[in-house]
């Protein structure tokens, strides 16, 4: 599973830069059955139409790849996404997107 996970997230990049020069992801975490991510979107574009722009791109192209995947028949996508601004925690959000995953596994113990 961690092929697949590696690779949505360089497809997940790679459809952001081709499609927005000044869209930056910053923090991304692929996990089994969530993705988190930290992504800088200047005003000037909507956050739906970017995010619709990255799940409609990443699904062609992991759907194209993996025959397990394109096979299926549910969404590769849900529906919803979250969006929060963050402020003056971006430390914080930062290191929750980077250490999720062990944080909820037990393997992180620090707290996030």
């Amino acid at each position: 599973m961690r092929g697949v996970q590696k690779y949505c997230e360089k497809v997940i990049k790679g459809v952001t830069s081709d499609r927005y020069d000044d869209v930056v992801i910053e923090e991304i975490n692929v996990q089994d059955d969530h993705i988190h991510v930290m992504i800088v979107i200047p005003p000037k574009y909507g956050i739906s139409a970017v995010i619709g722009d990255i799940k409609r791109g990443s699904s062609r192209i992991i759907r194209r790849k993996f025959d397990h995947i394109r096979n299926g028949r549910e969404a590769l996508w849900s529906i919803g996404y979250f969006v929060s601004s963050v402020g003056l925690d971006e430390a914080r959000v930062r290191r929750y997107i980077k250490y999720q995953q062990q944080q909820d596994s037990g393997q992180q113990h620090a707290e996030i």
